[in-house]
């Protein structure tokens, strides 16, 4: 099969649910060993189109052909054996197991009956160094960081052989420098003849990784593109159906006020240097620094998730004591995880749960909650952060990841907190998902809230930030006020803590 021909082809794919349809007469070619980039707004259909390609989902309507033969199948498994294998941005990892465990347990060397554990370490060591990873194969997943088990997901992916590879997100989470190691990785499989399709918010990837891109919207393809012949603001139009004036919504109106939050000499467990910094009245604050730098590390220290050798928060000019995630929820501080899924939200529980689950006192009467109070109160802040659901009643994992985040956000205004951290508040989330999250930082930071905001993504942080400070190897290398950012000197910064150790 040359690179003209088709690999994969869809015809009038069509997926239906009650009261919605996720798919409507999808046509969609797939080259064979290109690039493809999928993109669109949550809700537009990319997972629900995986999820058919992978087998989770059959479509009422339409058909596909891969590699020339009807393809139609059933499970996974069935994808699997075909050659196609899907890395969701959900890690789908077993945190007992070790490493090697894991990239090989649906095919685990043996020996006389037995796992060749020798065998299966040896290759596992192959695999972690072709995406670049330094750890033991032995390793239990659950030790690992996110950006880290999403390279094992990957590595995963490659043990299986697989002729058509769909990424789901896979620089969600990761570091600069570990986005150029993925893309080393994504050429090199290219130059095997692996054909790649290639899901992904971040819309520069897509010029510097993709060969063809097609926009998915309400459910329906909008239209097949090369990257060369397309720019951002045209695959934003197709995506929304309008254009987006601006990307980074910045409020300079809005200014910051008196400090709201102190952190004097903090110091996460077992980190040698202790970090200070301040946070004002309607100030949104970055915090950027590479994955592993110890900026999740040191918020979650603040908020109680993990616990500190020394160091005073104040709030108010009140010193706290925080020992658990409960005193800061209490004194008013909150943390927007960077896993909303397993961290921030009870999936199967219906909005109204979600939302008022961080004081249940506030709908409590005679010891029982209300029902009224509790749906009247959740009402009221759905429609205040335009979350979009058939109604409080649906279940949070059945709304697209932009709204999942929105009902995070809304748990914890219903708490009326002082203190916002966000910590990758626009991960994995669309374009436009994004403009109205950063919208309703600016509402926040308009009522005198304190914000900070953990990125991965310098950019976002640079456009929406009137200061940001800069973590690196678990210190505060610097920070930057508005009228001086400058990417490069940030940049040069995040790295700054990394090479003082390497010249010691």
């Amino acid at each position: 099969m040359n690179s003209n021909e088709n690999i994969l082809e869809l015809r009038g794919i069509t997926k239906k649910f009650p009261g919605v349809i996720a798919l409507k007469n999808v046509d969609l070619n797939i080259r064979n060993g290109e690039v493809h980039v999928l993109v669109g707004e949550n809700g537009a259909g990319k997972s629900s189109l995986i999820k058919v390609l992978c087998g989770i989902y059959t479509p009422e309507e339409g058909e596909m052909t891969y590699r020339g033969k009807v393809y139609t199948p059933r499970t996974p498994f069935d994808a699997i054996e075909a050659g196609v294998r899907v890395v969701y941005q959900e890690f789908n990892l077993l945190s007992y197991l070790s490493v090697a465990e894991n990239i090989f347990f649906d095919n685990l060397p043996r020996k006389g009956g037995f796992v060749d554990f020798k065998t299966l370490y040896r290759k596992t060591e192959e695999l972690l160094n072709v995406v670049g990873l330094n750890i033991s194969p032995k390793t239990p997943v659950e030790l690992l960081g996110v950006a880290q088990m999403q390279l094992i997901e990957i590595a995963k992916a490659i043990s299986s052989k697989s002729e058509l590879l769909i990424l789901d997100e896979p620089t969600a989470t990761l570091s600069s420098k570990e986005i150029s190691m993925l893309f080393g990785i994504i050429s090199r499989l290219k130059s095997e003849g692996v054909t790649i399709i290639y899901i992904s918010h971040h819309l520069q990837e897509v010029f510097e990784i993709g060969d063809r891109i097609s926009v998915l919207r309400n459910g329906e393809n909008a239209g097949t593109h090369s990257t060369s012949n397309i720019s951002i603001p045209q695959i934003v139009k197709m995506m929304v159906g309008k254009s987006m004036d601006e990307e980074y919504p910045f409020r300079a109106e809005i200014k910051p006020g008196e400090t709201i939050l102190s952190v004097k000499n903090l110091r996460c467990k077992g980190k040698p240097s202790p970090i200070s910094f301040e946070v004002r009245k309607g100030e949104l604050l970055g915090v950027a620094g590479l994955v592993g730098s110890g900026r999740t590390d040191a918020m979650r220290a603040i908020f109680g998730a993990d616990s500190r050798d020394s160091g005073e928060i104040i709030l108010n000019g009140k010193t706290l004591t925080i020992n658990k995630p409960k005193d800061a929820v209490q004194n008013g501080i909150c943390l927007l995880t960077e896993d909303r899924k397993t961290q921030g939200l009870i999936l199967e529980m219906p909005c109204y749960v979600n939302v008022t689950l961080t004081d249940l006192q506030a709908v409590t009467q005679y010891g029982f909650i209300n029902n009224d109070i509790e749906r009247k109160a959740t009402d009221k802040l759905v429609n205040e952060l335009a979350i979009k659901t058939p109604s409080i009643d649906q279940w949070v994992g059945n709304l697209s990841g932009g709204n999942q985040q929105k009902m995070v956000l809304a748990k914890w205004l219903f708490r009326e907190t002082d203190v916002l951290i966000f910590d990758e508040p626009t991960r994995g989330i669309d374009v436009g998902a994004k403009y109205e999250i950063y919208l309703l930082l600016w509402k926040l930071a308009a009522a005198g809230k304190g914000i900070i905001i953990v990125s991965s993504d310098l950019p976002e942080m640079l456009g929406i930030c009137h200061r940001i400070i800069v973590f690196s190897d678990g210190i505060i290398t610097g920070e930057a006020v508005r009228e001086n950012f400058d990417q490069e000197e940030i940049l040069t910064m995040a790295y700054e803590g990394y090479m003082q150790e390497d010249t010691v």
